[in-house]
């Protein structure tokens, strides 16, 4: 069976008064025609319908699927494969068979010294998450305020509102995706109009819970305290789903929504990466720059979210002002020290070749440093073009020695 996240009380409340008048119906007139019996379910009277869409999506087109058999087949799949695949964290195994999991997991040292837990699905779940985000998700807009996992959004449009601002805040979610619940993610399901049991089986596919044996293993027994451990066990968004970006950016709507009207108030500037927060004004939030933080972690709570308070940044003109690794004093940039740095790394590529700078041993060397040029170009096209007029200079064929 699918997990239940819906009124299930007035549910069966409601069937139960039906299924009676329709009783009454059926041994007062000869006419009835309806059979009730003791499997009578609410959908034998009423079948299922999809609403529409709140007035503020109405311009959007998503999936109709009203019934669980039209969910299979939009997936491609068949409705026993369907149950299989949004079953609650595992197939309920037969006698004397082992329940067979749909999520491996890989766990990460964060900076911090805490854990971060990777579930990564396996291949028919994953596939069928990556159409419920091409074909669905993906056409339903998150808010403006949110530029992390959005098409023509990046780290540049997150940080350039904030460029040439008296005071810059930053602060920094904790376990964003996990502490978006099944239930927030069932409610946005509901209301974008589906059906409670496709409601039910669409969460299913795109939330999970870690079995306990899992967070009790050696390789996480001692990385993970008591609350992780709790946040993992409840069903989830899941670090690894490809689903999980654009459920988590949707579920923060209301989040961004009072983040966003608190800015205003204070004549402010709002804009969210993921789980960076990003604050900035002039004169007016100068003089409330100590009590944001505070605002914003109530907000943040009362929302099912929480701040890492060490991680909070109050930067006034005097420091630089970085925003998810973007310089924004005067315009969103690229730091010095580091595009010194990696033009001391290309420089070394060309001279000594490129084995003797891979010292973090990458598997892809070349890629690696494409990537950092690339975003070098993004951020200053002046100093980015000179980097990549170096990279295109290295000999990568040359068999040259580590150092």
């Amino acid at each position: 069976m699918f997990p239940d996240y819906g009124a299930t009380p007035w549910m069966r409340s409601t069937t139960r008064c039906i299924a009676r008048a329709n009783l009454r119906t059926a041994q007062g007139s000869s006419r009835s025609t309806m059979h009730v019996g003791p499997s009578f379910r609410l959908h034998h009277v009423m079948e299922p319908v999809q609403l529409p869409l709140p007035k503020p999506l109405a311009g959007i087109r998503i999936p109709l699927l009203p019934t669980l058999r039209d969910l299979a087949a939009w997936l491609g799949t068949s409705d026993a494969d369907l149950e299989w695949l949004a079953d609650r964290w595992r197939v309920t195994p037969h006698a004397g068979s082992t329940p067979l999991h749909h999520y491996t997991y890989r766990a990460f040292d964060k900076r911090d010294g805490s854990c971060r837990l990777v579930e990564i699905p396996k291949g028919r779940l994953r596939e069928a998450q990556r159409k419920v985000l091409r074909d669905l998700l993906d056409r339903v807009p998150p808010h403006e305020a949110a530029h992390g996992f959005r098409r023509g959004r990046s780290i540049v449009s997150f940080a350039a509102p904030h460029a040439d601002r008296d005071v810059v805040i930053r602060l920094d979610l904790a376990d964003f995706f996990v502490s978006v619940s099944a239930a927030r993610v069932h409610a946005l399901f509901r209301t974008l109009g589906y059906p409670l049991e496709v409601t039910r089986a669409l969460t299913a596919l795109c939330t999970n819970r870690v079995p306990s044996a899992r967070l009790f293993a050696p390789d996480l027994r001692e990385r993970l305290d008591w609350p992780a451990r709790q946040r993992y066990r409840n069903r989830h968004l899941p670090q690894g789903a490809a689903t999980s970006p654009a459920l988590a950016n949707l579920c923060a709507f209301r989040l961004d929504t009072r983040l966003a009207a608190l800015a205003r108030s204070l004549d402010a500037r709002y804009t969210r990466y993921a789980d960076d927060l990003a604050f900035s004004g002039g004169a007016t939030l100068v003089r409330s720059a100590e009590r944001v933080p505070v605002l914003v972690a109530a907000i943040a709570f009362e929302e099912g979210f929480a701040v890492q308070p060490r991680k909070t940044r109050v930067m006034r003109r005097g420091v630089r002002q970085r925003l998810a690794g973007v310089v924004v004093n005067r315009h969103a940039n690229l730091a010095r020290d580091e595009f010194d740095t990696l033009k001391a790394i290309l420089t070394n590529c060309v001279r000594c070749g490129p084995m003797s700078q891979n010292r973090d041993a990458h598997a892809d060397f070349r890629a690696h440093l494409a990537g950092r040029v690339a975003h070098a170009r993004m951020l200053n096209a002046a100093r980015g073009m000179k980097l990549q007029a170096i990279f295109d200079r290295i000999a990568w064929d040359r068999d040259a020695q580590p150092a």
